[in-house]
């Protein structure tokens, strides 16, 4: 049994006990999901950058303020990508392995942000944090078959996501900018975690559909 309750085994013995067929996601709804759920928890965090930037540095520092942002991130995203798990008891379990998955995800951007304080740096902790995300669903989803695909993909999804909003940020400016740099990165990244969910649970869709 896995740390979080997502492995196969797990979720199928679940399934069973519950006496249900869980609803299984499709690929196309795993990606539509993914960018429209997450793309709207990065618009929120980037809206707050854009109108409260500056109020909330000076209450909360500047740690304070990107402790806030990764909150958000983990309890918004976590619980609306938790619809792409199959199984029941899946939100708790998810949102746990979401928050862990993004807080490894956060902490090496942010040192290499604050480190190289330049692009350099923003690539270097997009490529590490998205690789260290990838392998904790890798882990915790017993998905070590899918590991090249969910590496490849995820941090794809991130790199477009976040690098063409930036030059959206940049060639609009502003406020409106900063908006669209968070509507573009979560479509980007919210694409690479749909597939990622939809490429993990393989094992469980086959053996769900072989029951049907």
């Amino acid at each position: 049994m896995s740390l979080f309750g997502l492995d196969p085994e797990t979720v199928l013995a679940r399934a069973r006990a519950a006496s249900v067929q869980p609803q299984i996601p499709t690929l196309s709804r795993s990606l539509l999901f993914g960018a429209i759920g997450f793309g709207g928890v990065s618009t929120l965090v980037f809206a707050t950058v854009a109108f409260g930037e500056r109020w909330l540095y000076r209450r909360l520092g500047i740690g304070g303020t990107y402790a806030l942002w990764t909150l958000i991130f983990l309890l918004g995203a976590g619980g609306v990508l938790s619809r792409l798990v199959i199984g029941p008891a899946r939100t708790l379990r998810f949102t746990l392995l979401f928050g862990c998955a993004f807080l490894l995800y956060a902490a090496p951007w942010m040192l290499s942000y604050f480190d190289f304080e330049n692009q350099a740096g923003e690539w270097l902790g997009s490529l590490a944090g998205s690789l260290l995300m990838a392998l904790i669903f890798r882990g915790a989803f017993s998905a070590g078959d899918a590991a090249g695909k969910i590496i490849g993909v995820l941090c794809a999804g991130n790199l477009a996501g976040y690098f063409l909003g930036r030059l959206a940020w940049t060639a609009a400016g502003g406020k409106t900018g900063m908006i669209a740099w968070g509507v573009i990165y979560g479509i980007g990244f919210g694409l690479g975690l749909g597939f990622t969910l939809h490429a993990c649970q393989k094992k469980v869709r086959d053996a769900l559909n072989a029951r049907v």
